[in-house]
């Protein structure tokens, strides 16, 4: 049987058309998701961690012009050589590069100056596409799933910043009368459960011999491979994630203060950063991208870091899932499905609802930490070029998380997907769902 990539030249047509398609939507929302920001808003950095909202534009750009355009389009230049520098990530293989923590040091080129950069380098992608070869047209589709990684980043990066900012300002601003309603609904007390419509129930795992690990034609990281199989002990999972409620209930029983819950490099942390909440939370408020808000008690957590999130499994007498456990439960669920990015505007988790499916929220809403090292599968190789650089060389000192967010860009999400953070990161909108042996 003929494989896609080999097909009539009508349906070959039809494919770069779709990744045409997919491209030019890919970068119209990331423009959209910086179209209310200032170039002063676009060019600071708050953290090391983080990277201005202009970087990220002009790092998804220089992605595909160096990949894509400069490798394998005939006669392409460079739209800047000086780019280059400024805007490689990690990639050894490309040479030197601008400091990472030193990236909101460059106030110049100008946001304006960043998309002009993008749009030439659209038009050239666009122009390129009918004339690559299939190898260069999966560096596209890679790219697609590289900016959407970035678009999400976009988000928490600036949300990050202006939660820095005494103003408090908003990227999306909600309506202020809404807001003191909501305010003045829980500063009566905040609950400590969810609402009874979505009450957690344990849900029975699969036991004995699974397969995990990407399988068939659609795109994955290499991380992702290859498939292999791994033998499973009764365990059951919960129906949905932490929520703010239950979290609020184990910070009045005194869980950031109880060493008996933490890893010792968790301990140390909360010892030495003073963390007694999760980011973002001040008293019954916290900080999303429409500004300060009530938190809803029946909302999933969210940015809490691995080392809070086994503390909590910890002290619910439960535990994190193994990453293996959250594929398997997975796999049979709509990826395409829940609360996830569809266009610009406010991103912050809601709560679930009463639903037929026995697993909810397994995709979006918020990231869930694993209690998995990320590491290697067994059989794992690097993608072979510069681009292998782009997962393998991370595989040390992170945790896997799984199921996107509300953040993440929908059709970006799989249930191979590993996303991966040190332990104790929390800018992200993570959470976690607990597990126990049966």
């Amino acid at each position: 049987m003929a494989s896609r990539t080999d097909a009539s030249p009508a349906v070959a047509a039809d494919q770069v058309a779709e990744l045409a398609r997919r491209f030019a939507a890919t970068r119209a929302l990331s423009q959209d998701l910086a179209a209310s920001l200032s170039d002063a808003d676009a060019s600071a950095q708050s953290m090391p961690d983080a990277s201005p909202a202009k970087w990220h534009l002009a790092h998804t750009s220089w992605f595909f012009e160096t990949f894509v355009l400069r490798d394998h389009a005939p006669g392409y230049r460079l739209f800047d050589d000086r780019y280059p520098y400024l805007f490689n990530s990690y990639y050894e293989a490309e040479g030197p590069r601008h400091a990472r923590p030193q990236r909101g040091l460059l106030t110049r080129p100008s946001l304006d100056a960043v998309r002009a950069w993008r749009a030439h380098v659209d038009a050239a992608v666009r122009d390129a596409l009918p004339g690559l070869s299939p190898a260069a047209r999966s560096l596209v589709e890679l790219g697609i799933h590289h900016e959407q990684q970035h678009q999400e980043l976009l988000l928490t990066d600036i949300q990050h910043l202006f939660a820095q900012n005494p103003l408090g300002p908003a990227v999306w601003p909600v309506d202020e009368t809404a807001f003191a309603s909501e305010v003045a609904r829980f500063s009566a007390g905040f609950p400590s459960a969810p609402d009874p419509a979505a009450a957690m129930r344990w849900v029975r795992g699969a036991e004995g011999v699974v397969d995990i690990g990407h399988a068939g034609d659609g795109f994955a990281f290499d991380c992702e491979g290859p498939r292999f199989s791994v033998l499973l002990t009764p365990h059951a999972l919960a129906s949905r994630p932490v929520t703010n409620g239950e979290w609020r209930a184990f910070i009045a029983d005194g869980g950031y203060r109880t060493a008996s819950l933490w890893l010792s490099d968790g301990w140390a942390w909360v010892q030495a950063e003073g963390i007694d909440a999760p980011l973002y939370w001040d008293g019954d408020r916290h900080f999303t991208l429409s500004g300060w808000q009530a938190i809803d008690p029946s909302a999933p957590v969210a940015h809490i870091s691995f080392y809070e999130a086994d503390a909590f499994a910890s002290w619910a007498g439960a535990r994190l899932p193994t990453e293996v456990e959250w594929e398997a439960a997975a796999a049979s669920l709509d990826p395409h499905g829940g609360q996830q990015l569809d266009a610009a505007g406010p991103a912050h988790p809601t709560a679930a609802s009463a639903a037929d499916t026995l697993l909810q929220q397994m995709f979006g809403s918020v990231w869930e930490w694993t209690g998995s090292a990320y590491r290697p599968y067994p059989g794992f190789r690097p993608a072979p070029g510069a681009v292998g650089e782009y997962n393998g060389k991370f595989m040390s000192g992170q945790f896997v998380l799984r199921g996107g967010s509300c953040a993440t860009p929908r059709g970006h999400m799989r249930a191979s997907y590993r996303n991966f953070f040190h332990p104790h990161q929390r800018w992200q909108f993570t959470g976690l769902r607990l597990a126990k042996d049966l």
